[in-house]
């Protein structure tokens, strides 16, 4: 008689915690999740509502998501990320409501008159809705994932650590209060998508890990406001004139939503303190819209009604941290995603983008090898490679705006010859030329899409030569790519609002 053959037991299944559920942490649930991992996000604030995405918008209670109802989209590489890799997620977005924008859409009208599709430019495609609207599609979505549970109403208080023998901090899971009392949770991996507001890592740095960081202001506040398209009313056509603008004492711009709404950001530098101050009022936040030409359609009481009340946003650093140490790893068992690791001015849409790209970068540590350490080293070389470029160009672009605005508020200011030939560049070269040129648009696109270094277009001696030929030509020649003004000058529109413009001058 032959014996019967033992089973060959089951390869065990990788344990990662997911602290957040937020778009980060649901991102990290759509790239690691599988049947080789069992992902488990925790998540303090309650599961959503029953219901649609109105319910969701007006009864959502998300504690630690500030931004929950501030204005967003998804660039295009998240974009189509989802759509090559879960393609009836996007689906279930359509189904919401969501909404695309394609690459013909953000064309200036000259060129959108003679535009004609190439491949590739479906890769160019924003998708965008309500902050509430993607999160809650995604979020149930994720549910349905095999080897992902999500568990609502769990506050994740410590990490659960050891260190090795020398002397490296390894995490093996998290101390959490749930509805049963304090529970401890162990995992193989932990990550952090915690938000900008998580407190694992900063209980990290107490403890001696050696994680660097640096930061900065952004130097702006954020304003949101939302609106409904009355009934039997369309959003108003793309015209000359665009619905968003950079003024240096204001960046204004509309988002369109799902189901008939939308939301308007204002932007307002920090030493701005008495727009700040206005702004926040909701008959005076309908002031400045209405005296914004492109916004101005938008906002017409026949057109639309307002949403809610004005909706501030402050504290906007960005901040990049790293958990690699003189090329050693800071801690072993721990990654951290989305604003808990590289915090962004949301000013440039990017936060959650990245934050999908980082979670990639993840799923390709994590595939490479079982070894703790050089899952993390991978890890940060892939953030230096895919993420950083994006940072480093938003820092340089905060920093400019910030000394647009201080130049705004002091009297007699004059630039330097380099600044001022650098705002030629941009203003007279860069951004006519694109206006100009279908092709040098396409491949500047490519880099705001974050489907390439953002600065490669712009380097490569082709569309650097064309650019410097428009540029060449001078603004005579060129007076036809020109936008129009988006809105008044500062002094103009404090007087319509009845505020000093004075008041918060600098000294010269």
């Amino acid at each position: 008689m032959v014996a019967p053959v033992a089973a060959t037991p089951a390869a065990k299944r990788e344990r990662i915690l997911v602290v957040g559920a937020g778009i980060a942490g649901l991102c990290t649930a759509l790239r690691l999740g599988g049947e080789t991992r069992e992902v488990t996000l925790l998540e303090r604030d309650d599961a959503p509502p029953e219901g649609g995405p109105d319910v969701a918008f007006d009864q959502w209670q998300r504690r630690g998501v500030g931004q929950l109802r501030q204005s967003h989209a998804f660039l295009a590489r998240l974009r189509n990320i989802i759509r090559d890799e879960h393609p009836q997620l996007l689906a279930d977005l359509y189904a919401a409501g969501c909404r695309d924008i394609a690459f013909a859409d953000m064309l200036p009208p000259a060129l959108r008159d003679r535009y004609v599709p190439q491949p590739g430019d479906a890769d160019l495609t924003i998708l965008t809705s309500r902050r509430t609207t993607l999160e809650l599609v995604i979020r149930r979505y994720v549910e349905r994932l095999p080897g992902v549970t999500i568990r609502s109403g769990v506050k994740v208080r410590e990490l659960v650590s050891h260190k090795d023998a020398r002397g490296t901090i390894v995490v093996t899971g998290v101390v959490a209060d749930t509805a049963a009392g304090r529970e401890e949770i162990a995992a193989d991996d932990v990550v952090d998508a915690g938000g900008k507001a998580a407190n694992l890592i900063e209980q990290l740095i107490k403890a001696g890990a050696p994680i660097g960081e640096t930061a900065e202001t952004a130097g702006v506040l954020y304003f949101t406001r939302h609106y409904r398209l009355r009934d039997g009313q369309e959003e108003p056509p793309r015209g000359e004139i665009a619905a968003s603008g950079d003024l240096g004492y204001l960046k204004f711009g509309v988002f369109p939503a799902d189901n008939q709404r939308f939301s308007i950001t204002l932007c307002v530098p920090e030493i701005e303190y008495g727009l700040r101050l206005a702004v926040m009022d909701g008959e005076m936040f309908q002031r400045i819209c209405l005296a914004m030409p492109g916004m101005a359609p938008w906002v017409d009481p026949v057109t639309s009604e307002p949403v809610g009340r004005v909706i501030g946003m402050g504290d906007l650093h960005s901040r990049w941290r790293t958990l690699v140490s003189d090329g050693k790893p800071a801690v072993l068992g721990y990654f951290a995603i989305g604003d808990a690791l590289v915090r962004t001015n949301p000013l440039y849409g990017r936060g959650c983008s990245l934050a999908a790209v980082s979670a990639g970068v993840l799923r390709r540590a994590l595939d490479t090898t079982a070894d703790p350490a050089k899952r993390l080293l991978i890890y940060d070389g892939g953030l230096r490679a895919e993420v950083k470029p994006y940072y480093d160009l938003m820092l340089k672009q905060d920093r400019s705006a910030i000394r647009r605005a201080r130049a705004t508020l002091t009297p007699g200011h004059r630039p330097r010859i380099k600044a001022r030939l650098a705002k030629s560049f941009i203003e007279d070269g860069i951004t006519v030329a694109a206006r100009s040129d279908v092709d040098l648009m396409r491949a500047m696109m490519r880099g705001f899409h974050m489907l390439e270094h953002p600065e490669a277009w712009l380097k490569r001696p082709a569309n650097l030569g064309r650019v410097l030929g428009y540029w060449a030509r001078g603004a005579k020649r060129n007076a036809a790519a020109y936008a129009p003004k988006p809105g008044p000058d500062r002094p103009e529109l404090m007087a319509r609002l009845g505020l000093d413009a004075q008041a918060d001058m600098l000294a010269a």
